[in-house]
């Protein structure tokens, strides 16, 4: 599929350019932050490798990222030749400027036996174009308070299923006076989490899903989390990093990049963090999800769309590169053949010696595919509404989750799944 500012992306040529060293000349990369330095080190031995390649990385701001991406697919130029762009962001950019990206998938096609079934759907077409290749991921798990869990005699490994998670809430709060886990009022909460793990997201075969029965009983739990007196709110990511240090919730049901966060931001409480996965909704059922994650791409507008690939092949197609990005960088790969390394199965000293990240390397290969779509923003700013409105004032689940679900069906035009 060619583009604005660029042939048929079937003709990047070759595929085996990179590792015969037969590219050359310039391209531009966008990302941010830690990614951003992830790119810029492994340029310098791209650049090593391929004498007269040069790989030019901008960091260009995880706030600007967005805005500065949709202006020049709308304006069609001025892009980077190869873009960072969020898992679940890419089918918003794919669908709303079908012509603005380059079909990897002569190139990249071949590679989607190595990369997780959730994040391949992601970089994904409805005609099996392949937009991108996925970089890093986010598999979900609980972590806990081991002190919390120990003073209340809860046992977390027989945490199967979120009843019993409800259960053992009820009882680490009436033994230590500390709440379950920490929600934010301003957006959807863990809904996202416990729709994936049930395998659905807010559309499904490109319908609105929000009133299926999987989301009642995702908001149902996230109501009698509330009505239980579970929940601690606090207002975004800094009240999250806050509360969490503070001891204010037992738990925190999110992914692998949190451990970042706990060694970085709460040194002093080593040793009292553990991880199990997730509770499902039967104890047989899927144990976790995803949040958070990226991919690399190449837009049509690209000018060396060759050396844009050959870069991106090098960076997310090769193990020991993956698993240096996970040491030095934190981010989990979306790769396969790297979570085999033994870095993983290593013993974490934070964790009191738990192999932490083995957990979710076990995790990530079921995370289950989901379906995200160019409507989806307009999706998440009804099920705020609809979210709160349950939680928060007491209205019932199903009832709004239909009404969010014909609010969504009209701003959208699509049909409801019922």
């Amino acid at each position: 599929m060619g583009g604005t500012g660029g042939g048929d992306a079937r003709d990047i040529g070759g595929g085996k350019k990179e590792k015969e060293g037969k590219v050359g000349g310039k391209i531009t990369v966008w990302s941010w932050d830690v990614a951003a330095n992830a790119l810029k080190r492994l340029a310098r031995a791209f650049e090593e490798r391929h004498p007269g390649a040069t790989v030019d990385v901008t960091d260009i701001g995880y706030d600007n990222a967005a805005d500065k991406i949709t202006v020049g697919l709308r304006g069609g130029s001025g892009l980077a030749d190869v873009l960072t762009i969020g898992g679940t962001q890419l089918p918003r950019y794919t669908g709303n400027f079908p012509q603005g990206f380059y079909d990897l998938s002569s190139l990249g096609g071949r590679y989607g036996g190595d990369f997780d079934r959730a994040s391949w759907r992601t970089v994904t077409g409805p005609d099996h174009e392949v937009f991108a290749l996925p970089w890093d991921i986010g598999p979900c798990a609980l972590y806990y308070r081991k002190d919390h869990f120990r003073a209340a005699g809860v046992d977390p490994r027989k945490l199967l299923t979120w009843d019993d998670y409800v259960e053992a809430g009820v009882r680490i709060k009436k033994a230590t006076g500390h709440k379950l886990l920490i929600m934010d009022t301003t957006d959807t909460g863990i809904l996202s989490t416990l729709l994936q793990q049930q395998g659905q997201s807010y559309f499904k075969n490109g319908r609105v899903a929000v009133d299926s029965p999987e989301a009642v009983k995702a908001l149902t739990l996230m109501k009698t989390l509330h009505d239980r007196g579970l929940v601690d709110y606090e207002k975004g990511w800094s009240g999250l990093v806050t509360g969490t240090k503070e001891g204010k919730a037992a738990t925190t049901p999110t992914a692998a990049w949190w451990t970042g966060t706990l060694t970085e931001e709460m040194p002093e409480l080593k040793g009292r963090f553990g991880v199990v996965p997730l509770p499902g909704f039967t104890a047989d059922g899927p144990r976790t999800s995803n949040e958070g994650g990226s991919t690399l791409c190449v837009p049509a507008q690209s000018k060396n769309p060759e050396l844009a690939w050959a870069f991106i092949e090098f960076v997310l197609t090769d193990r020991a590169n993956q698993v240096s990005m996970l040491k030095r960088e934190g981010l989990f790969p979306a790769y396969l053949p790297a979570l085999e390394d033994p870095y993983l199965s290593a013993g974490q000293e934070y964790f009191g010696g738990q192999p932490v990240l083995d957990v979710f390397a076990r995790l990530a290969r079921n995370i289950p595919p989901v379906e995200y779509t160019k409507d989806d923003a307009k999706a998440v700013d009804i099920m705020v509404s609809a979210v709160t409105g349950v939680t928060l004032r007491g209205k019932d689940p199903r009832a709004s989750l239909e009404s969010a679900a014909r609010q969504i069906a009209a701003a959208t035009g699509r049909e409801r799944m019922k």
